[in-house]
């Protein structure tokens, strides 16, 4: 992914994703930004269905990111494959387009499929993608507690009532 598209890193790696069928929903700071927070964010947090067909699809996605391991040692050995992949649950990359954490178990709530019942659908470009519903993103901020999450929190506060 060399080549400049005029899209965010975001919308690059959520096109790329889909291009290889992946199945995930948008967590964290840019499901914020999207929900209409005010919020600053440059990584992506994406929760990701953990099926062996889903796993497989996002190791080709990733091969094309180029991905290591963020906070680990440059030379440290990592394959990107479905079974390696599948031996662990929550990753934090550095890509070529930015960093990208990919999360099995989203604390409090749960897996893929816990949030995808909660999960609103919005297009983005030439895709359809699956965000975070705003109630279930409030309760892991409010689950998470730290010093940014507790300022998210705010804008997330008045986003829902103002929904309500």
């Amino acid at each position: 992914m060399d080549a400049d598209t005029g899209k965010t890193p975001f919308e690059n790696i959520a096109e790329l994703l889909a291009s290889h069928g992946v199945e995930f929903i948008v967590i964290g700071g840019q499901a914020e930004t999207i929900h209409g927070s005010a919020r600053v964010t440059f990584d992506t947090d994406l929760c990701y269905r953990r099926t062996g067909s889903n796993l497989a699809g996002l190791a080709e996605a990733l091969k094309e990111l180029r991905p290591t391991l963020r906070g680990a040692p440059a030379d440290l050995p990592f394959r990107i494959d479905a079974e390696s992949l599948a031996l662990g649950c929550n990753f934090t990359f550095r890509t070529t387009e930015g960093d990208l954490d990919l999360v099995g178990y989203v604390e409090p709530i749960g897996g893929f499929e816990e949030l995808e019942s909660h999960a609103e659908t919005i297009r983005i470009g030439d895709i359809d993608l699956k965000i975070i519903g705003l109630e279930d993103l409030i309760r892991i901020k409010e689950h998470l507690g730290r010093p940014k999450d507790r300022d998210s929190l705010l804008h997330l506060q008045a986003l829902k009532r103002l929904r309500d």
